[in-house]
């Protein structure tokens, strides 16, 4: 009997078999499989992927009564070489014949030729499809030949890959080097591939065979999103490739995104999988429920957009009706984007003139005289005048209307028209922040929660990152009490016209004067430009500001500051040594290249009123009229990096490569959590989102996540969306408190190190390279360990915090540097980039004229808010000093 180590990659492959096995799978060794005649797959080569045997058997028996010759043309074209397309292609191709059939042409005997459609999967009883599992599946391709450790096969088709890595290697390293080889060394195993899960046994993750890293996605519920979760290869086996599950998840929540001029195959995530079913068990006792079909919440940035798609498209496919999906926004800009998500991945295949209404009589005529499945409208067409009755535009039961954002203020006094104008239709809320108090007529519309995914969620499973809250105001500034909500809740509003505009300054002069002061906007203007260029992460940024002529005066006074910064680091290069110089200039020329551009929506005589405000607006409005700015922002290599903005892109605009929000303009509720969670998508080495505060927007920040904390669904208390800067200070003070205690146990004291200079400081560095590269083990921990290190750094850059910790750091890094420069890692868990040493230079404490915020005095610890005090407290109405109480309060703690 073979011994096997209980912890090794054999031992968890052989309970990986038998938990298939266990779901239903025939499975077989296939390490030893020969080729040709008597075959144990039927195989005549390795360089053949799919089991022709199977395949040709699962096809006569689910096509009962079609020609063998229509089974012949339909097994040829699922097997085809199709090594021209890319890869995605390929696959792409596949999709459409596994889940609509294989159309193949047949010549009639009256010489007619007719189209039979070849059914290739079951999707309705997976006991007439055939689900097998090769192990140690052997894969010859043009660059060389390859061993699988899984591959599940359904009818013959490889949908399935599995890599497996022993319980102390790297689940990265599985992708970035395993994987990555395979993808370039035999494609065609990807070319019919559903899912990739990749599992050490303890971490497992699934993606997509396009899907980076970042987009693999744990999977830790099985039935319900109610269920504790449990991160193991069990739950994503049983989660994902139990067969009516693999079945549903690849037939109904799988799409092709066409975006920046590349496909990129979409797999729903769990929290999508789960959720999406619940909407479609309640559509489907829709009568029971009386249209009332559901509020989703799923926090912003975790694929709600997906979603929409995922849930249409499984009602279209999967339930009986003649459907039609009614999609309603608030803002035009954001009804265009929402058919642009839609078209993207094929949804929807009419042109917009055909889909969108433009009018209530319009949206009619689409209804009832035009068979669509999709149409786009706008939630201000159900307007009314008071005591006025909205028309019955249709009386179809199966018209399904989605809301985008459904619980907006004004979708209370629009809720009543919509189910006037439908009154058979059914009703699904979509949203990305929880209902809030004054909402409740958004439930007597949508009915009660049906999915929640909340923001700490989303969080943990890492499908957004966490948010960060900086507070940079201006000491020339109050911290604000007297921005009164009533200005937020005017300004609140999707887009301003120029009566608002002015209404503000007549209502709040005060208010509005001091955030529209010159010398304030100046002082702003040159933090944004230090902070933007002191950053460790090279990513985008967006500056919002309280109106369109604020935005351009900001735009105006950043192109000064910037120049003058280009300036300096251009000094800097020619004072910089051979060491420094390679970085200096690489900053330099991404600065350089750097592109700025203002994005405000368009308003009647908008030059001339520009002019008597000093400024212009024709040169920006040739931009956004000649240039495609959405499109240049959203594409994360585009040089268009930093924009100016101040109602349009701050809601429904997704933007993975925005990192920080520079934000200048009183928000409260829905539209500021909206606002601050445009930079919470996961993107490349981003660690975190920033929101950048010089307003002053701290207290209706309280009092939305007051609210947030004590909703059905909502957080509990510490489950914030958002976390105060400061606690990157604390786990960057601790990370390399943990690295020099595991160094000084080896006999390492990187403080002495970081005291040491000459021939004196490079011994000790060079000791300590060695006593690293004993072995394996230490060199990983101490990798590791330099590696967090360095992500926290340079998350919390520019902060002048940082500079507490610049010289330790500098050491850790340049021992991990001299690792992996000198001694070539067996197994590297983390392959960190050069940090360059101008990133120690480019913090300072001196010179600021805004007050560092990584200290005690400018930051509150969210996770100590009592949120049922706070609610009370608001419910009441405080008094300003009662505010600053209580930020003294939590400020202590």
């Amino acid at each position: 009997m073979t011994y096997l180590d209980p912890d090794s990659e054999g031992t968890l492959e052989a309970n990986t078999i038998g938990l298939f096995q266990d779901l239903g799978w025939g499975a077989a060794d296939c390490y030893h499989e020969t080729f040709g005649t008597g075959s144990l797959l039927g195989r005549e080569t390795s360089e053949q992927v799919v089991l022709e045997r199977q395949l040709r058997a699962a096809l006569l028996k689910l096509n009962p009564g079609i020609s063998p010759l229509a089974i012949d043309l339909a097994a040829e074209e699922l097997i085809k070489d199709r090594s021209v397309l890319s890869p995605v292609r390929a696959n792409q191709d596949i999709y459409k014949l596994l889940r609509d059939g294989v159309r193949v042409p047949i010549r009639r005997d009256d010489d007619q030729e007719s189209i039979e459609v070849v059914r290739v999967i079951d999707w309705d009883e997976p006991r007439n499809n055939d689900f097998f599992l090769a192990s140690q599946f052997w894969i010859s391709g043009d660059y060389g030949r390859k061993r699988a450790d899984l591959v599940g096969f359904v009818n013959g088709l490889p949908l399935v890959f599995i890599e497996l890595k022993a319980s102390h290697k790297s689940l990265e390293n599985a992708y970035k080097y395993n994987l990555s080889d395979y993808r370039t060394t035999i494609p065609q195993i990807f070319w019919h591939n559903a899912l990739i899960i990749l599992s050490n046994g303890s971490k497992s993750r699934v993606g997509s065979m396009t899907a980076g890293w970042e987009h693999f996605a744990e999977w830790k519920k099985i039935d319900d999103e109610g269920e504790e979760g449990l991160v193991s290869l069990e739950t994503i086996i049983r989660g994902v490739c139990q067969p009516s599950r693999l079945l549903d998840l690849v037939e109904n929540f799988t799409l092709y995104s066409e975006a920046e001029g590349e496909t990129t195959k979409l797999l729903a995530k769990n929290h999508q999988f789960l959720g999406v079913n619940r909407a479609i068990e309640a559509t489907e006792k829709i009568k029971d429920n009386q249209g009332k079909l559901g509020v989703f919440w799923h926090t912003q940035g975790s694929g709600k957009s997906f979603s929409m798609v995922f849930f249409s498209q499984k009602v279209l496919r999967k339930l009986p009706g003649n459907w039609t999906f009614v999609i309603v926004t608030d803002r035009e800009d954001l009804d265009g984007q929402i058919y642009r998500n839609f078209t993207s991945t094929g949804a929807v295949l009419e042109d917009e003139k055909s889909v969108r209404a433009q009018s209530a009589e319009h949206l009619k005529t689409l209804l009832n005289s035009e068979d669509h499945r999709y149409l786009f409208t706008l939630i201000q067409k159900f307007r009314t005048d008071v005591g006025e009755t909205y028309p019955k535009l249709s009386d179809r039961s199966d018209i399904i209307v989605i809301t985008d954002e459904a619980h907006r203020s004004q979708y209370d006094q629009f809720a009543l028209n919509m189910r006037n104008a439908l009154p058979n239709a059914a009703f699904i809320g979509f949203t990305g922040t929880p209902l809030m108090a004054g909402e409740e007529r958004t439930k007597q519309v949508f009915g009660d929660y049906v999915s929640i995914y909340n923001f700490k969620q989303s969080i943990d499973d890492g499908n957004t990152v966490p948010l960060y809250y900086e507070n940079r105001i201006p000491e020339l500034q109050l911290t604000n009490p007297n921005l009164t909500d009533d200005m937020a809740g005017i300004i609140d509003s999707a887009e301003l016209d120029e009566d608002q505009e002015q209404k503000i300054e007549r209502e709040f002069s005060r208010e509005y004067q001091l955030i529209t002061r010159e010398d304030r906007l100046e002082r702003i203007a040159e933090d944004i430009v230090a902070h933007f260029m002191g950053r460790g992460v090279l990513a985008k940024a967006m500056v919002i500001s309280i109106d369109k002529a604020t935005a351009v005066r900001m735009y105006n006074k950043v192109q000064k500051h910037w120049r003058t910064a280009i300036e300096r680091l251009q000094k800097e290069l020619n004072a910089a040594d051979s060491a420094d110089r390679p970085e200096v200039e690489k900053r330099l020329r991404f600065f350089q290249e750097t592109d700025t551009a203002v994005v405000v929506s368009q308003s009647q005589n908008e030059i001339e009123e520009f002019k008597k405000k000093g400024l212009d607006i024709a040169a920006h409005r040739k931009r956004m009229v000649k240039e495609d700015l959405e499109k240049k922002f959203k594409k994360s290599d585009d040089p268009l990096r930093i924009v100016f903005v101040c109602a349009m892109w701050i809601t429904g605009f997704d933007v993975p490569s925005c990192s920080t929000i520079y934000l200048d303009k009183p928000m409260k509720n829905h539209t500021l959590m909206q606002t601050i969670a445009r930079a919470n998508r996961v993107w490349r080495e981003k660690q975190n989102g920033l929101i950048v505060d010089y307003v002053g927007i701290f207290r209706n920040l309280q009092k939305a996540l007051a609210i947030y904390g004590t909703t059905k669904g909502g957080a509990k208390q510490g489950e914030l969306p958002i976390k105060d800067k400061l606690e990157l200070v604390k786990l960057l003070r601790q990370a390399i408190q943990e690295t020099a205690v595991f160094c000084r146990d080896r006999g390492v004291d990187v403080e002495a190190i970081r005291d040491s200079s000459g021939f004196q400081r490079e011994k000790l560095k060079d000791d300590a390279v060695a006593t690293f590269v004993i072995d394996d083990k230490t060199r990983r921990r101490f990798m590791e360990s330099a590696g967090y290190v360095e992500k926290l750094f340079k998350s919390l850059l520019p902060d002048p915090a940082a500079n507490e910790f610049g010289a330790i750091r500098k050491v850790i890094s340049v021992i991990a540097e001299k690792i992996r420069s000198e001694i070539p890692p067996a197994d590297i868990s983390e392959v960190m980039e050069e940090v360059a040493e101008l990133l120690d230079k480019s913090v300072s404490t001196e010179g600021y004229v805004i007050r560092p915020s990584a200290t005690a005095q400018n930051y509150v610890d969210l996770s100590k808010i009592d949120f049922e005090a706070l609610r009370e407290k608001f419910e009441k109405g405080r008094k300003p000093i009662e505010v600053q109480k209580l930020r003294g309060q939590i400020a202590q703690k």
